[in-house]
């Protein structure tokens, strides 16, 4: 079974970026995946302190890191603030980076295909942030996709379940759920 993590990289209940990543999850289920929907709000995540790693890495990230190690890709949707990526987000990469005192997951991220995703209100989409997050998973060693999403706008392109009715967001988001089902197939099947 090839098991994608879809998440937002925000605590917001009602947020834009969780509701894109809902929809790339949903695009993607129809490419024969299985996703797997993770809120960062669920998981007590401190902020990363190395002093804190060595007493023990919190149970916390270890559970989230056990759901990662049975992935294949990552959905991951994020809003932009101050022209980089949310400090939440940045906070469990740099946990879900370090390998475990208590298990031997290693890094989340490595040999993981990830699609990458922004909305915002604002007339960028976010694509600032997009860049950052790129540049720190693939030092990851992540297989990023060379397609990504930026959705300006966002507020107009859900409807009032928050499902997405902007056409052509919608098509992006289809293309870069099948580009990242397609390849984590191919890397569960060799």
């Amino acid at each position: 079974m090839t098991t994608l993590i879809a998440l937002a990289g925000s605590l917001k209940e009602q947020s834009l970026n969780k509701r894109l990543v809902q929809a790339a999850g949903l695009a993607a289920e129809q490419h024969g995946v299985t996703v797997q929907y993770l809120d960062l709000a669920d998981f007590n995540i401190p902020l990363f302190s190395e002093d804190l790693e060595a007493e023990g890495t919190p149970a916390s990230v270890n559970d989230l890191k056990a759901l990662f190690a049975n992935s294949q890709g990552i959905l991951l949707a994020s809003p932009e603030y101050n022209g980089s990526i949310s400090g939440v987000l940045k906070n469990a990469i740099d946990w879900l980076s370090r390998p475990s005192n208590t298990s031997d997951i290693g890094s989340a991220f490595h040999s993981k295909v990830v699609g990458l995703m922004a909305a915002s209100p604002g007339g960028l989409g976010g694509i600032r942030g997009l860049s950052h997050t790129r540049d720190i998973l693939f030092n990851l060693g992540a297989i990023i996709s060379p397609s990504q999403v930026a959705l300006p706008n966002a507020y107009a392109a859900f409807d009032e379940q928050g499902q997405l009715i902007d056409e052509t967001a919608a098509q992006r988001v289809q293309q870069l759920a099948q580009e990242v089902s397609r390849l984590a197939l191919a890397i569960n099947a060799g």
